[in-house]
């Protein structure tokens, strides 16, 4: 019996293959997860993993036409965007 999937584009990719499609490190991609400033993932098991059309919605959002366009949102830096608040007694 033939498999019905031969011959299809995979519909998710792990970690690496991802950050290829990107054009980012593994490295890179990991800290977007970890800041959540990347694109959705989704985890299978102990397993990351990316859907093709989420990455392609990540990268559209920083797509601009000019220096002035605005465009749809903007893709974040992979750091914190939030600064951690002061857990301790107020300094003074």
């Amino acid at each position: 019996m033939p498999d019905p999937t031969a011959g299809l584009p995979p519909r998710y990719l792990r970690t690496p293959e991802a950050a290829r499609f990107l054009g980012l490190s593994s490295r890179t991609l990991e800290k977007h997860r970890t800041y959540g400033t990347g694109p959705i993932y989704r985890k299978l098991g102990g397993r990351v993993v990316y859907a093709i059309e989420d990455l392609k919605a990540w990268v559209d959002r920083g797509a601009k036409t000019s220096t002035s366009d605005p465009g749809k949102g903007t893709v974040l830096p992979a750091k914190r965007q939030t600064p951690i608040p002061y857990a301790g007694k107020e300094r003074r």
